[in-house]
């Protein structure tokens, strides 16, 4: 059932915005508590039609009263964003940043009563299976976490990290979706090679990575105990991972890993 005292406002109304307001709306928020300043006129009647949300060109028609406000536009226009609405927020709206790249600090010294928080989501966030990582800042108390993660969890499994090791999470998970991509659409490759129909192939893949990525969740095991229990000796499935391996499968997902972290600390 939704929320009737809360009320949450986006800066930016892009694909990122739209993802999560898709995971709250009449949900966590009723539609009319959802508010939205996008500048792109087509994109502000897309939005206010097909999720009944309040949608303008500015933010100062919304900023009083906010429970929670979502900075959510792209790295560049981050400066410009911040200080239009700084001095115009409550004291006591939780601001949240998924600004990529974007330090807690700078946020905090545009906010400097409110309880601010950093985020990392990811674009699975649009089906409610989003692995969201949060950085709490310095004037967040407890009640402001609890507000946060239970915002968050409605479009996904939500953990709290180190502000430091944000970029190891954007290499990982913030960029991962699209290695997960890949290797349903390679597998799908080879179960079309194998003479597969296409679009079966790729259902029996995506369902595949789906229930082991479900099965890691919900055992707890180690990955390499629930390989174990699938791969019997000199069966088809050591045959395999025996390909992969000679590959360099892993040691390619490694390094995917660690390039797109560094790219991260250089944005």
């Amino acid at each position: 059932m939704p929320v009737e005292s809360l009320r949450a406002g986006f800066i930016g109304g892009g694909a990122l915005a739209e993802s999560v307001i898709r995971g709250i709306s009449g949900k966590l928020i009723e539609s009319k508590n959802i508010f939205v300043s996008e500048r792109n006129p087509e994109r502000c009647e897309y939005l206010q039609k097909n999720y009944g949300v309040n949608v303008s060109g500015v933010a100062d028609n919304f900023l009083d009263g906010l429970t929670l406000i979502i900075v959510a536009v792209k790295p560049k226009d981050a400066a410009v964003a911040l200080d239009e609405i700084k001095n115009k927020v409550n004291p006591n709206t939780i601001v949240m940043s998924v600004v990529a790249g974007l330090k807690l600090k700078i946020v905090e010294d545009a906010f400097q009563k409110n309880p601010v928080f950093r985020i990392m989501p990811n674009v699975p966030i649009a089906v409610g299976e989003g692995m969201i990582a949060f950085v709490p800042g310095k004037n967040s108390e407890p009640a402001d976490k609890e507000t946060v993660k239970k915002f968050w969890s409605n479009v996904g499994r939500i953990v709290e990290v180190e502000e430091n090791l944000m970029d190891a999470v954007t290499g990982l998970s913030g960029s991962g979706p699209a290695y997960g991509f890949l290797m349903i659409d390679a597998l799908a490759d080879g179960g079309v090679a194998a003479g597969l129909p296409r679009a079966k192939a790729v259902e029996l893949a995506a369902q595949t990575l789906l229930g082991a990525a479900k099965m890691v969740l919900e055992t707890g095991d180690h990955p390499d105990v629930l390989r174990d229990r699938v791969t019997s000796p000199a069966g088809t499935t050591i045959e395999g991972v025996r390909i992969m391996e000679r590959c360099g499968v892993r040691s390619a997902l490694i390094e995917a890993v660690l390039a797109a972290t560094e790219k991260s600390k250089n944005l």
